[in-house]
């Protein structure tokens, strides 16, 4: 992987014309390290480091931390992630969400949040809250998609 990052690194820095002293000089990381990373003698920098070459360069952040190998590719799923949610499901959460705003904007004992009803909260406060509700929703319903498997089976 160091030897791809510092070919990755050889190719960016040649796009843009420096020298690796130029390079040295924008980023603060020495010539010598510089030139030991570009040959594979040296491995993957430091996360501080790379920013300063992503920024003397000026190539994406996250561009460089994939190829240096901290970030895994956006196309892999991984395990944890949650499934997705359907059309319908979408739609549904949109109803429940309206109808938990409609309930909370009634004049009732459920409808107060610090002595304030939800239609007295301020436009930044009540954003919150309808995104808390939102998001909550989601993830019951992402929890609910998601295969149960009791401990004991668990390899």
């Amino acid at each position: 992987m160091s030897n791809q990052f510092g070919e990755y690194l050889k190719a960016k820095r040649d796009e843009k014309g420096y020298t690796i002293n130029q390079l040295s000089l924008y980023s603060g990381i020495s010539a010598a390290q510089l030139s030991r990373i570009e040959n594979g003698k040296r491995g993957i920098p430091k996360a501080e480091n790379i920013q300063k070459l992503a920024e003397a360069l000026s190539i994406p952040y996250d561009e460089i931390m994939r190829v240096a190998g901290y970030y895994k590719p956006n196309n892999t799923k991984q395990e944890e992630d949650p499934p997705e949610l359907s059309d319908k499901e979408e739609r549904d959460i949109a109803k429940d969400l309206e109808k938990m705003i409609n309930n909370l904007s009634n004049d009732d004992a459920y409808s107060q949040f610090d002595g304030r009803a939800i239609d007295e909260m301020d436009k930044e406060d009540r954003e919150l809250l309808i995104a808390s509700l939102e998001n909550s929703l989601r993830m019951a319903k992402r929890m609910a998609k998601q295969k149960f498997t009791p401990n004991k089976y668990k390899k």
